[in-house]
């Protein structure tokens, strides 16, 4: 697949909420980077990043909203745009807003790196 053909397939999956699929997307041998201070900064491997999510997830009492923007493909990257409002289990509310940066090689993405601010998370 192009890098722009896994661009319009992540974001399809993600507005549906078929994250399992929109990981099928990810190479074996993955990284995710989240800013730094933040709890897993950098996780290899899918595995270790479907437990992230899988963690991340289960922290969540209730969605409130969210979206997913159009990619914005150069070469073997794309740009995602993406927003979640959230209410944790501990009862905390978050609206948070990220850029979402793509690396793919060989038909897979290689890595994924999201941007924010981290003040949003507190």
């Amino acid at each position: 697949m192009s890098t722009q053909e896994i661009a319009d397939k992540l974001v399809a999956f993600c507005r549906e909420g078929k994250f399992n699929e929109a990981y099928s997307l990810y190479a074996q041998d993955a990284v995710s980077v989240e800013m730094p201070g933040m709890p897993n900064e950098m996780t290899q491997g899918l595995d270790n990043i479907l437990e992230g999510f899988k963690q991340w997830g289960e922290s969540i009492q209730e969605t409130h909203g969210g979206s997913v923007g159009d990619p914005v493909v150069v070469g073997n990257h794309f740009a995602v745009a993406m927003t979640s409002d959230v209410t944790f289990k501990d009862g905390n509310r978050m609206n948070m807003e990220e850029i979402c940066l793509y690396q793919v090689g060989d038909g897979k993405i290689k890595k994924v790196s999201y941007h924010y601010d981290t003040s949003a998370m507190c």
